[in-house]
C-alpha cells in the first residue's frame, strides 16, 4: 500500500507538473498574442518578395523585435531566402546598451557574426561603402513620437543614403506609444535643425515612423525608393496599453511606455542641467527639482493653474548619479491623471514659467547648455519668451497657430 501510495502520489505530481507547464504555456501565450502585428510580421507573411533572394542591410537595435519579441535580426537572418549582410546601430547601439550621448562603436556583433556600422559616432549616415553590396535597406526601430528623439533622424539619414545608393528602403511599422492623435508643441524652426530635430515637425507629431518616412520622403525633398510595410490592427487611439504588445525600453532612461509621457514633460528642461528632472533618481522624467526649490511653493503655484490630467505633488529626493549627486533636492513629482488630457508639452511650458517666476534670480537658462535647450526645443523664441515675461497661454497659442498649418500636411501621409 505504502508503494501504490507512493506511485500514485508521483504520478499526480507529474501530472500537476503538466498541468502547470500547460498553463504556463497558454498563459505565456495570451502574453505574447497582442491585438497589434508590427512592421517585421506582416513584412515576412505577405510582403516578403521585397527582400527575397535579396542582400539586406538593417538598422535596428533592441526594440526590433517582432509581435512575439523574436528579434528582427533573427527573423531576418535565420530565414533561407533573405541574406542579412550588415547591421547598423542608432543612438544607445544595437543592443540598447550604450548611454545616451556616447558614441557608438562599429565592431561584428557575436551572436550572427554580421557587423555591425555605427551611425551615431564618426557619422550619423551609412556611407557608400557600408552599402556597395546591400541591395535592401531596412529600419525597425521603436519611436516614441517626440520630436527630439533621434531615432527618426538616423532613419532619415539612411533614406538619403538610401536614394544616394539607388537602393530600396524599407520601414518596418511601429506604434506610436502616445497614439496617433495627439500633435502639440511648437514647429522647428529650420534656423534650429540638429540631430535631435532635423525637420520643421511639432514636437508631439502624432504618426509612426512609417507614416514621418513618407512624410520625410516627400515634403522634404528624400525621394528615395520607400515602402512602409504597415501593422495590422492598429487604429490612431490606441495608446501603448491598448496594443497589447510588451514594452521595451527605448533607451535606459525609458524603462515604461509611460515613463515618454514624463519625457516629454521634463526632457527639454533636462537639457539645461540647471534642474534636475529625476534622470539620476529612480523616477527619471518624474521629478523636477533642486537643491534651491521648494517643493510645496512650486507645487502650490502649478497646482494653482488648473492643468487637465495632472497633480503635483511637493518631494524630496537625493539623486545617486549624474546631476546634484547626493544633494538633497526639493521639487514635485507629477502624477498624471489622466493620459487622455494630460498635455506634456504644455506642462513643461508651465513648469518652465512657473520656476522663473518664482526663482528670477536663478537664471535656470544662464548655461552653456541653453543651446542644447534650444534645439530641443527647436526654438530660442520659448526662452527669450520666458526670460522676457510671456505667460504660457501666450506662448501656447502662438504653437497652435503652427499646429493648424502643420495639420493639412500631416494628414496626407496617414496610413491608419
Amino acid at each position: 500500500m505504502k508503494n501504490l501510495n507512493t506511485i500514485f502520489g508521483f504520478l499526480l505530481l507529474i501530472l500537476l507538473g503538466c498541468f502547470c507547464m500547460i498553463n504556463l504555456a497558454r498563459c505565456q501565450g495570451r502574453e505574447i498574442k497582442p491585438r497589434v502585428k508590427v512592421g517585421i510580421d506582416v513584412l515576412m507573411s505577405s510582403q516578403l518578395d521585397l527582400i527575397q533572394g535579396k542582400t539586406v542591410g538593417l538598422i535596428t537595435n533592441h526594440t526590433g523585435v517582432s509581435s512575439e519579441l523574436r528579434s528582427t535580426i533573427d527573423v531576418l537572418n535565420d530565414h533561407p531566402e533573405v541574406e542579412l549582410i550588415a547591421l547598423f546601430g542608432p543612438e544607445h547601439g544595437v543592443r540598447g546598451d550604450v548611454s545616451g550621448g556616447e558614441r557608438v562603436q562599429t565592431y561584428t556583433d557575436q551572436k550572427t557574426g554580421i557587423i555591425v556600422y555605427s551611425l551615431y559616432g564618426k557619422t550619423y549616415k551609412p556611407s557608400p561603402d557600408m552599402l556597395s553590396d546591400i541591395e535592401v535597406l531596412i529600419f525597425d526601430i521603436q519611436d516614441i513620437g517626440w520630436r527630439p528623439y533621434t531615432y527618426i533622424y538616423t532613419m532619415a539619414y539612411a533614406m538619403e543614403a538610401a536614394r544616394d545608393a539607388g537602393i530600396k528602403f524599407i520601414v518596418l511599422d511601429r506604434p506610436n506609444p502616445l497614439g496617433g492623435q495627439r500633435v502639440d508643441g511648437n514647429v522647428l524652426d529650420p534656423k534650429f535643425s540638429s540631430f535631435i530635430g532635423l525637420y520643421p515637425i511639432p514636437a508631439l507629431y502624432g504618426m509612426t515612423a512609417g507614416e514621418l518616412a513618407l512624410l520625410f520622403n516627400h515634403e522634404f525633398g528624400i525621394n528615395c525608393d520607400l515602402t512602409v510595410a504597415p501593422m495590422q490592427g492598429w487604429t490612431r487611439d490606441m495608446r501603448w496599453k491598448d496594443t497589447g504588445l510588451l514594452w521595451i525600453p527605448t533607451s535606459p532612461h525609458v524603462p515604461h511606455a509611460e515613463t515618454v509621457d514624463y519625457l516629454c514633460a521634463t526632457g527639454c528642461i533636462g537639457e539645461l542641467q540647471t534642474i534636475s528632472v529625476g534622470v539620476g533618481y529612480t523616477s527619471p522624467f518624474e521629478l523636477i527639482g533642486a537643491p534651491w526649490i521648494e517643493g510645496e511653493k512650486l507645487a502650490q503655484e502649478l497646482n494653482r493653474r488648473n492643468l487637465p490630467g495632472v497633480f503635483f505633488r511637493p518631494t524630496h529626493f537625493r539623486p545617486f548619479y549624474f546631476l546634484f549627486v547626493k544633494e538633497e533636492c526639493s521639487g514635485v513629482q507629477i502624477h498624471i491623471l489622466d493620459h487622455e488630457t494630460f498635455e506634456p508639452v504644455k506642462v513643461q511650458l508651465h513648469i518652465l514659467t512657473a520656476i522663473h517666476q518664482l526663482y528670477p534670480d536663478r537664471k535656470i537658462f544662464d548655461t552653456n547648455r541653453a543651446v542644447s535647450f534650444d534645439r530641443a526645443f527647436g526654438t530660442d523664441a520659448v526662452r527669450k519668451a520666458i526670460l522676457n515675461g510671456d505667460s504660457a497661454e501666450t506662448i501656447i497659442e502662438r504653437w497652435n497657430i503652427q499646429i493648424r498649418e502643420f495639420e493639412p500636411i500631416r494628414k496626407k501621409y496617414l496610413l491608419y
